[in-house]
């Protein structure tokens, strides 16, 4: 049924009408002005009218829907319907040209998103780079605990923000500056590793290689180059025995003096227990720190004087690890022993002060002894840290030492006990060279040789640090 308004056919429905209209209605059709007609339609008790423009084209009658009220106001499919209208008579089938602008503005759209997206990726930042990376490139033993610190401390706030399609060799130059003139010169080698790795593993990937299309940057950039001429990553250094025996003297006398002290803010704090039998375990055993550090109490077995280092926890050559076992001497088994019976923790011999479910920073150790011989150091005093000259050994004549040159010693140590030098690479569980089939057949493991020479090197420690005594005690008699 059509439908008109009161004032007749041929007139315009008024607001006030299409509103009164009523769910009866549904299915009638108002015939409003000029071709427009409406449809009524009611669900769930809510009335609409759907108002389309009847118009012919090419002979045939064609219908170009104006929008539905109340959605729309009335003014506004009227008005909708005059564009129609008016692209009649130019010619242009209104139906066709609503089709063509979603087309359009559809295509505006996509070229708007993928402009956007462009510029976002043009836009990454080293940040950007870093976080990704380290989420899917990288995975050190320490669950990338040191290098997060690292690029927190020193890469992020310098380069971070860069996008890395702006980032050159002068940006990683003066990053490399800045942390070699604190005195860290390793530090900036480091640094230089870590980054060259991140942006060989971006130049494979999308998005990132497109971002590098004009060369990685850290190519371009030798910081060994930048380091000061003297640097050498290849230490020598072996403390001799004075040394050996003066380093027990400093542990001592600070002890004393810090147990006589009144007030004990007067005085320097001795080395922690666990710092010091560090040092005499690194020189007795040929250990590495970081494997020191790592070490479990169910990886030491009292009874039989033998510690474990398991595969995970050695420092390989080229990535090869393997498992190790160190015969205890008297001497080493002793530190152990004091360990054990000052121990805050089941799991870890060397415990996280804050944490004894986790162990040590593994550059805890090495920061306390270079801390404590600051003339070496070429950066100024570190807040909160200890900066004084008091492990400095021979009136600093011979140099710097490091927990690793305790190692080098030990080693150098079973040598001059006439030791072989065979014995002495598997002491240090060093990978042996040698051909695939030597390596395949031969699987003899030393029990007895490795054993006797941790045995000959714990009785020379042993005879180190008691010789001084004995001449001391045979002058105080005299």
């Amino acid at each position: 049924m059509t439908r008109y308004p009161k004032t007749g056919k041929g007139t315009k429905w008024t607001v006030r009408e299409l509103k009164a209209v009523t769910q009866d209605w549904r299915g009638d059709s108002l015939a409003d002005s000029e071709g427009l007609t409406g449809e009524v339609r009611a669900n769930n008790g809510n009335v609409s009218i759907r108002w389309k423009y009847a118009y012919k084209w090419q002979t045939k009658l064609c219908w170009y829907s104006c929008g539905t009220f109340p959605d729309h106001d009335i003014a506004t499919i009227r008005e909708r319907r005059n564009i129609a209208k008016k692209q009649l008579a130019d010619g242009v089938n209104p139906s066709v040209a609503k089709v063509a602008e979603k087309i359009i503005n559809q295509q505006t759209i996509e070229m708007v998103i993928a402009y956007n997206a462009e510029k976002l990726e043009n836009d990454l930042t080293v940040n950007d780079l870093y976080q990704v990376w380290l989420t899917d490139g990288v995975a050190r033993k320490d669950g990338n605990k040191n290098l997060i610190r690292s690029f927190d401390k020193d890469v992020l706030p310098q380069i971070g923000k860069l996008p890395v399609r702006t980032l050159s060799e002068k940006h990683l130059r003066d990053l490399y500056k800045g942390v070699i003139a604190r005195g860290v010169q390793r530090t900036a080698i480091d640094l230089s590793n870590s980054i060259g790795q991140m942006l060989r593993w971006a130049e494979k990937r999308q998005p990132w290689r497109g971002l590098l299309a004009e060369g990685n940057p850290a190519q371009l950039v030798d910081v060994k180059k930048l380091v000061s001429h003297d640097y050498t990553e290849e230490r020598s250094r072996v403390l001799s025995e004075n040394e050996i025996r003066e380093l027990r003297d400093i542990f001592k006398t600070m002890q004393t003096t810090y147990d006589k002290a009144e007030n004990k803010y007067d005085v320097k704090k001795p080395l922690a227990l666990h710092t010091q039998k560090t040092v005499w375990l690194c020189l007795s055993s040929l250990c590495r720190i970081g494997e020191l550090l790592l070490t479990k109490w169910r990886h030491i077995d009292f009874e039989k004087r033998e510690w474990f280092i398991p595969q995970e926890n050695s420092k390989g050559q080229r990535n090869k690890k393997q498992d190790q076992v160190i015969y205890l001497s008297d001497f080493a088994l002793r530190q152990f022993s004091e360990l054990k019976a000052n121990a805050t923790s089941d799991k870890w011999v060397f415990p996280s002060r804050n944490d004894a479910d986790n162990h040590i920073d593994l550059k805890t150790i090495s920061k306390q002894v270079g801390d404590r011989q600051f003339q070496f150091k070429s950066r100024s005093a570190l807040l909160n840290r200890t900066n004084d000259d008091s492990l400095v050994l021979s009136g600093g004549q011979n140099g710097e030492w490091t927990p690793h040159d305790l190692r080098r010693t030990g080693a150098t140590m079973m040598q001059a006990l006439g030791v072989g030098l065979d014995v002495i690479d598997r002491c240090q569980n060093h990978l042996i060279a040698g051909s695939k089939v030597r390596r395949h057949y031969l699987h003899y493991d030393y029990h007895t040789e490795k054993r006797e020479a941790w045995a000959k090197l714990g009785e020379r420690i042993e005879q180190i640090l008691a010789a001084e005594n004995l001449i001391m005690l045979r002058r105080a008699k005299a």
